[in-house]
């Protein structure tokens, strides 16, 4: 009934303390207290409506604890925010004889990101009885023994705290002993103390029972039978200098090294008066293997290894007896404190969030929880924790010592660099300090940031006429920095109003690889330039995209044959007849022949030579201007008619050639002057009309040229990198004795054209393969080089700076 009792009123006393449980705030931290033996699933408190979390997102947010013990005791309701008991709860298997037990629990809730730290003190329930080690202790008591002195009898464990460990020791009743307690440190030692001189021949034994009672409600008990004997004669006990000696011992130090000596002294006599020491009382097996005493001088040695981290504190009793018959004790205590050493590195715990970081992460998101123990003591267990440098990710501490969140310092780009390999570094303030060292390798995930890029832009096209509709003539090609489908490149021409796009209209672009088709052949006689837009897209969500200008340049090919433009019949056939008169001297010149040819360069630079002629001893041509002039003077015995054949061819690579014919009728000079009157009359008007226009655009041209050579000297001097300078010359409208040429420069090279007439944007730069004369820049050397000028009435003009002639003209 008794036992029920109490069983009843322990029942109470929980629920009790779990109704007015505490909670406690201090600096964002709970503390709740349980008394152990608690029923499994009772709950501790409602953490959530504690710490004022919404219950209904506690299993979104992942609310739980992420640390504590091994094997925790507690756990989490997410669907009501309790925290329960999870097994059964012994104190004294949690926390040994430790006075408070306190278990830390640490408490994560995601989405944002909250760290909630729980204290649960375990409140001590009297659910031990006191024990003794033995059940009988015989003790042997000298007849001359006299009252007041004092014998220690074996202490009572109780593994219970507080006020539920051993409180008091009761005697059973008899006259001779009585029970004398006396505190050393946190311990009760019960001692004998005998009340009356002992008389062997009355008694020479005493039955005693020794009860030891805690302090608990109801209070338990244990005991102990105690014997004593009633010895004879030694009625000298030994005496200790001090009942207490106190000692400090560092941990590591080497096996035997003296801790410290005991000593008793002893009045008696003889074998009387020797004195033996060993260790008494009921102390810890593990104790003999840690130190040894000298049974003869009592010093005290070190046996096995000391360690500050298993034990800190060790407390001996050491029995004094002396060699007579009976032999007399006496005890002290012996406290021995380790000193602690630096002899522990710290410890670093990581709880990764993640080992992915979005790269546009904001400065200070939370990437890991880091937390650091260091087993020593005092300044050897306090740890600063670091970071290595260059990392844009920093260490904060929490409110709590030793205890770090790894946070986000800077923006990510992903680009420069895609992954990072962080070492934290933990030191303690130990002399010399122990540090420690461990990577955290994070990587940066990639998000649609970069544009596609293009190499160069704008992009030139030097596209030679007449190409094959539906082949491909070009192919643009965009970069992305980023990953994936975020670098997933589509090209696209872009389709707008105007007049360019009219000849875009003709192109189809590839929109996986950028290739371009044509699907039209181009004529550089209708069309010598054009321009168009390529967009590259990538596959991001939200896609981004740049664009590239491409310059489209049509380059000549020898595609036009010559046309005579003189002589020239009625019925349109290349044929004329010329009259002279017979006295006319050599080098006279009978007529000229006139082309021209609408390509440029070379394919449209004109050479006259004779096909056939009746006599070549008479006439002769000049290759270059056309012009037929007589060799020799005529004779009698020369034939009045004779028919020229004239081949008049441009230079391109497969040339191209027309034929004039020239019939040369010779009068005598009378006939010659009538006729030559009547003929200059009518061709005066045009001869002057011809030479008006001549000069007009030779002035036109001239003009022009020096302003392009003002503006060409001008951006050479404001660019320090080499550019692509171009200078045309105006189209004229001239019969076709007066060509064009356009002159190029890149760098140290420089490039020049021959042709007919001028196409106005046409651009040649280095890598083109269109029919370019290439000259080398001699301007570094030691000579000026100057240009020369060349006109000719029947060819292209030439400018050159070489300092030679590509041919004799006359202007």
């Amino acid at each position: 009934m008794g036992q029920r009792r109490g069983i009843h009123y322990w029942w109470a006393t929980f629920c009790v303390c779990v109704t007015l449980c505490c909670v406690v705030p201090v600096s964002a931290q709970i503390k709740y207290s349980v008394p152990e033996q608690v029923k499994v699933g009772s709950i501790v408190g409602n953490v959530a409506k504690d710490l004022g979390l919404d219950i209904s997102s506690l299993e979104d947010r992942r609310f739980r604890i992420v640390s504590g013990t091994e094997d925790s005791q507690f756990d989490v309701n997410q669907n009501n925010g309790a925290l329960y008991v999870r097994k059964n709860i012994d104190r004294e298997e949690l926390c040994e004889s430790a006075s408070s037990c306190l278990i830390n629990l640490k408490m994560v809730a995601e989405d944002p990101m909250e760290i909630h730290y729980v204290a649960v003190e375990i409140i001590d329930v009297n659910d031990h009885s006191p024990n003794f080690e033995e059940e009988e202790h015989v003790l042997e008591i000298a007849e001359s023994t006299l009252s007041g002195q004092r014998f220690q009898l074996p202490t009572a464990r109780d593994p219970d705290v507080g006020t539920n460990t051993v409180r008091v020791y009761k005697l059973s009743h008899n006259e001779y002993f009585s029970i004398q307690i006396r505190e050393r440190g946190e311990d009760k030692i019960p001692f004998l103390v005998l009340q009356k001189s002992l008389d062997r021949e009355k008694h020479h034994e005493h039955k005693l029972i020794l009860t030891a009672v805690d302090g608990g409600n109801p209070p338990r008990s244990g005991t102990l039978n105690v014997t004593v004997i009633v010895l004879d004669s030694n009625d000298n006990h030994p005496i200790f200098s001090q009942e207490v000696y106190t000692v400090t011992v560092p941990e590591n130090v080497n096996p035997e090294t003296r801790v410290i000596t005991v000593k008793a002294t002893d009045l008696d006599e003889g074998a009387n008066g020797e004195i033996e020491y060993v260790f008494g009382g009921k102390i810890d097996p593990k104790t003999y293997d840690m130190f040894m005493l000298d049974k003869d001088t009592g010093e005290i040695r070190v046996k096995g290894e000391i360690d500050f981290e298993m034990v800190d504190v060790y407390k001996l009793d050491v029995h004094a007896t002396d060699r007579g018959q009976p032999p007399m004790s006496t005890d002290c205590r012996v406290i021995i404190k380790v000193i602690d050493e630096n002899d522990n590195t710290p410890e670093i715990e990581v709880t990764s969030l993640s080992k992915m970081v979005s790269e546009d992460s904001k400065p200070g998101t939370v990437v890991s929880l880091i937390s650091v123990t260091d087993r020593d003591a005092g300044l050897n267990g306090k740890v600063t924790c670091s970071l290595s440098d260059n990392v844009p990710f920093e260490l904060k501490p929490s409110f709590q010592d030793n205890m770090y969140s790894l946070v986000l310092k800077h923006r990510l780009d992903r680009e420069s660099v895609s992954h990072y390999d962080l070492e934290i570094t933990a030191t303690d303030f130990g002399q010399p300090p122990l540090s420690t060292f461990k990577t955290l390798s994070i990587d940066v995930s990639d998000v649609n940031d970069n544009n596609p890029e293009f190499l160069y832009n704008p992009v030139e096209l030097y596209l030679v006429e007449n190409n094959v509709p539906g082949r491909i003539i070009f192919s643009v090609t965009a970069s992305d920095k980023d990953l994936d489908e975020n670098a997933a490149l589509t090209y696209h021409i872009v389709r707008e109003e105007g007049s360019q796009v009219k000849n875009a209209a003709f192109l189809s672009i590839n929109s996986d690889n950028g290739q371009i088709s044509a699907q039209k052949s181009f004529d550089f006689e209708t069309l010598k330039t054009f321009h168009f837009h390529v967009v590259a897209s990538d596959s991001g969500t939200p896609s981004l995209s740049s664009n590239v200008t491409v310059n489209v340049f049509i380059l000549d090919q020898n595609d036009n044959a010559p046309v005579i433009l003189y002589p020239v019949s009625s019925n349109g056939s290349a044929e004329g007849v010329e009259e002279i008169p017979r006295n006319v001297n050599a080098g006279h010149l009978v007529t000229k022949v006139r082309a021209y040819d609408a390509d440029i360069g070379y394919n449209g630079w004109l050479l006259f030579s004779l096909q056939e002629v009746t006599d070549h001893s008479l006439f002769g041509l000049d290759r270059y201007t056309g012009q037929i002039r007589t060799l020799r003077s005529f004779t009698e015995t020369d034939e009045a008619e004779h028919k020229l054949i004239i081949l008049v061819k441009d230079n391109g690579n497969v040339s191209l050639s027309a034929t004039a014919t020239v019939i040369v009728k010779l009068v005598e000079p009378k006939e010659a002057f009538a006729a030559s009157d009547v003929k200059s009359s009518t061709k005066a008007d045009e001869d002057n009309n011809v030479t008006f226009y001549l000069m007009i655009t030779l002035g036109s041209v001239s003009a022009l040229f020096l302003i392009s050579i003002v503006v060409l000297i001008s951006m050479q001097c404001s660019k320090s990198s080499p550019d692509y300078t171009s200078k045309y010359l105006q189209e004229t409208n001239y019969d076709g004795t007066l060509c064009h040429s356009i002159q190029y420069r890149s760098g140290d090279k420089r490039y020049m054209l021959v042709g007919p007439r001028m196409s106005i944007g046409s651009t040649i730069v280095p890598g083109s393969h269109a029919n370019t004369l290439m000259l080398p820049d001699r301007r570094r050397g030691s000579g000026e080089v100057r240009p020369c000028f060349d006109f000719s009435p029947a060819h292209p003009w030439i400018i050159s700076d070489e300092g030679d002639m590509l041919s004799e003209y006359t202007s």
